[in-house]
Order: structure tokens, then C-alpha cells, then sequence
């Protein structure tokens, strides 16, 4: 016979503040013991069961026997030589690596998390996807990404404002520790993240863009879209095979008009590419009409694919083109280029994948 494995120990980080009050009232204890050990985690932000103060002797024996207290360590971190960005390497209780990004700015700070190791979705610009899918993160994975930031910026007296789940992964392939996570991030009582300021960028996965209209995520909807034809989308984004782009607009609208929020859409202007002024026509028609903003963001290189940014020039006529369809663009600011501060560039330029990629997790 078999000995039974032991139960694995929860990491309290996995847990959002109803979750940590149904484990408590489990063990006895009530709402009071779980707003006391939410404000110790996220307020005071303890490191250690060592680091717990004012909770009981009978709780703290329990904590320490069936919880763990986990974030991520630094594996490898990289400064910009303009001093407003630094990319860290995180490595994971079982050796996995993923990225996470603090972009000062003049007035605010901004985290670009991961939800995933690697990704499933292979768009063939993007380094992360050249790498293939490994895992999906859990919800304290990437709120730890939040409190390893925070802990940096304490030390200068700054405080982060915005919340951007672009990194490494496919936050919608991940929904259900991605959204736990945002439940833990806008929680008044612990990090009180305001939920404006956190941004979700979706290569288009269209169940998960209507799943997060009906249920009201409290997110900004970000949707990379890269080309405004079905050829022109698909050669960039092959998960367009499997959410057409008339399929992905439709959701898009349902969202909007559900939802009644802009949506945010990502074009990376790729030179001679996706710039020229037929695909500007033809993404103006597209979402003419709709409440619609375009983030066109000059592609920013990788090893794995050898087109370059768009010129400054092809920028403006590209943004010209867009207005005549009333459609407001903007620039993204480009950050840490120096460092490869591209979804993934960091963890391909330091390491080989630890793990050979696995097919499309459901």
C-alpha cells in the first residue's frame, strides 16, 4: 500500500480575502482573524510567518503547518541607462523564469506583470511566443510580481499607480488566476490598487473577452491587433486562425456596448509591413464608429524576427490616416530598449527555456 502524499502547503498569496476567510472559518476562526493576516500581507507586507505580529499562538501554529508565505526572488535584473527602467528576471518556486517590468515615469510608476511561462498564442514578432507555452501562473505568482515592485519602490518613498498585465503570457489563456489575482490587486483593504489603472492586453481570445464583459471585470481591455485584414492578422497572430478577426470585432462591440468602456487597440508598426497607408484605410474602416483608441507602438526587434520599427514619418501619416476616421491614436512611449525590455527578450538573452514547450493548455 501506497503511503498517502502529504497536502501540499496553500502559498496565502494564491488566496483572494473571501478565500482566506473560508480557510480560516475551516480551521475556526472568524472574519476578524482574516482581516487581521490580510492587512499583515498586503499592508504591512510580511516576508515571513517570523514578520506576523498580534494574531494568535493556536493560528500562527496552523499558518506555519499548512500555509506558505511565497513570492518570486530574483534571478537576474537589468537597468536602462536612462534610470526610469528596470526589468527583472523572477524565478519561481520550481526554477521557472518570467519577467516583470518598473517604468517610472514623472509622476506615477507602472508594473508590466506576467500571467504566464512562455505562451501559447506564437506571435512571430513577439519573444515570448517564439518560445512556446510551459505553464500557467498561479494568482500569487502574479500578485507577487506586484509586492517584489512595491518593495523597490518603497525604498525611494514612490507608490505604484498603474497595473499593466502585458508581460510575458496570454492573461485571457489564464483567466481564472489572472482575475483572482485582480480581485486580490483592488482590494480596499489590502494593496487598494485603483482598478482604472490596471490595463489587460489580449491577443484577441474572443470566450475570454465576453466572459470579461458578463462578469464586469473592473480592468481597462487592451486587444493587440496588428492587422486589419484576416491575411494580414493571421501572418502576425496565429491565434487569429482560431478567433477570426470578424468573430474578434464582434465580441469587441459586445463588450463595448455591454461593458460601455473604450477599448484599447495595440498595433505594432512593423515597416513596410502593417504601416503603410492601405492598412491604415483599412484599420480606420474597421473600427470606425467604435469607441476605440489606437496604442501604435513602433515594433520593438527580437532575435527571433528581423523586420524593423516604422519611421517617425510612416508613424505620423500612419496617425493622420486614423484621425480622418475619428479615430484618437497615441504614440506608446518606447521604454528600456537597451535592455530588452520586450516581452521576453530578457529571459531568452539569459537563459535557454527550461522546459520544453507543451501544447495549448484549455
Amino acid at each position: 500500500m501506497q503511503p498517502t502524499p502529504p497536502t501540499p502547503l496553500v502559498n496565502l498569496y494564491d488566496l483572494p480575502r473571501a478565500a482566506l476567510g473560508e480557510l480560516l472559518a475551516g480551521w475556526g476562526y472568524s472574519a476578524y482573524h482574516r482581516d487581521l493576516l490580510w492587512e499583515a500581507l498586503y499592508r504591512q507586507q510580511v516576508e515571513s510567518f517570523d514578520a506576523l505580529t498580534g494574531l494568535r499562538p493556536d493560528l500562527m501554529e496552523k499558518l506555519r503547518e499548512r500555509t506558505r508565505l511565497e513570492r518570486p526572488t530574483t534571478h537576474h535584473e537589468v537597468f536602462s541607462t536612462d534610470g526610469y527602467t528596470r526589468k527583472l528576471l523572477l524565478r519561481l518556486r520550481d526554477g521557472q523564469t518570467v519577467e516583470t517590468v518598473l517604468m517610472r515615469f514623472k509622476d506615477r510608476a507602472t508594473v508590466c506583470l506576467s500571467t504566464q511561462a512562455g505562451c501559447a498564442m506564437g506571435c512571430v514578432f513577439c519573444a515570448t511566443g517564439q518560445m512556446g507555452f510551459v505553464r500557467h501562473l498561479s494568482p500569487g505568482e502574479i500578485v507577487g510580481q506586484v509586492l517584489h515592485v512595491t518593495r523597490i519602490l518603497r525604498e525611494t518613498n514612490e507608490s505604484l499607480r498603474n497595473v499593466v498585465l502585458m508581460g510575458m503570457g496570454e492573461p485571457l489563456h489564464n483567466y481564472d488566476a489572472t482575475m483572482e489575482a485582480v480581485d486580490i490587486l483592488v482590494d480596499r483593504s489590502g494593496l487598494a490598487l485603483a482598478p482604472r489603472f490596471i490595463t489587460l492586453s489580449t491577443v484577441g481570445v474572443v470566450p475570454g473577452i465576453r466572459r470579461l464583459a458578463d462578469e464586469d471585470r473592473p480592468v481597462q481591455l487592451a486587444v493587440s491587433l496588428h492587422g486589419a485584414t484576416e491575411a494580414e492578422r493571421s501572418a502576425l497572430v496565429p491565434a487569429a486562425r482560431k478567433w477570426p478577426l470578424a468573430e474578434l470585432m464582434e465580441a469587441c462591440r459586445y463588450y463595448s456596448e455591454k461593458r460601455k468602456r473604450r477599448i484599447f487597440y495595440e498595433w505594432a508598426l512593423i515597416a513596410g509591413q502593417n504601416d503603410t497607408p492601405e492598412q491604415a484605410h483599412a484599420l480606420g474602416q474597421l473600427l470606425q464608429g467604435m469607441d476605440a483608441h489606437i496604442n501604435v507602438i513602433p515594433l520593438n526587434p527580437t532575435v527571433g524576427y528581423a523586420q524593423r520599427p516604422s519611421g517617425p514619418d510612416a508613424v505620423r501619416a500612419f496617425q493622420d490616416i486614423l484621425a480622418g476616421y475619428g479615430l484618437p491614436s497615441t504614440v506608446r512611449q518606447r521604454r528600456g530598449i537597451d535592455i530588452d525590455a520586450g516581452c521576453g527578450q530578457l529571459k531568452a538573452a539569459v537563459e535557454r527555456p527550461r522546459r520544453t514547450p507543451q501544447p495549448t493548455a484549455s
